[in-house]
């Protein structure tokens, strides 16, 4: 879904993976983005509460900004459509190295509410987080 969204957008996507929910292993791919030439990396999965859930406290350690707005935002729009279910989710969003982390919900509706509403301001953050 979030492919599908980026590209309906206009975006170029220049790689997809898919990583279990193992600490080193979504480190590997964090490490592997900062120090290639992409701008965005969109992880889906692994922001909720369960014990698998890991997604938030192994990328937040590589933020040199974090972006809790992302995060209101997707939970704000959420509400109006799951209800009260969308304070489950700790989307956030984040800077580093002058590249965009973004971790969102892993439904699909979740990645296409999540990406429809912000997607817009990844050009605008970027050229900030570069500034």
């Amino acid at each position: 879904m979030a492919e599908e969204e980026a590209k309906r957008a206009g975006h170029e996507v220049t790689g997809r993976a898919l990583v279990s929910d193992e600490p080193e292993m979504l480190r590997r791919e964090v490490k592997d983005f900062l120090e290639g030439a992409d701008d965005v990396l969109l992880l889906a999965g692994g922001t909720g509460v369960s014990s698998r859930d890991i997604t938030i406290e192994t990328v937040r350690p590589y933020f040199d900004k974090e972006l809790p707005g992302f995060g209101e935002l997707v939970r704000s729009i959420s509400q109006s459509e799951v209800g009260s279910a969308a304070m489950l989710t700790r989307a956030t969003a984040g800077v580093a190295k002058g590249k965009l982390l973004v971790c969102m919900p892993g439904s699909p509706l979740a990645v296409r509410t999540a990406l429809r509403a912000s997607m817009a301001e990844f050009p605008h953050i970027l050229f900030v987080a570069r500034s």
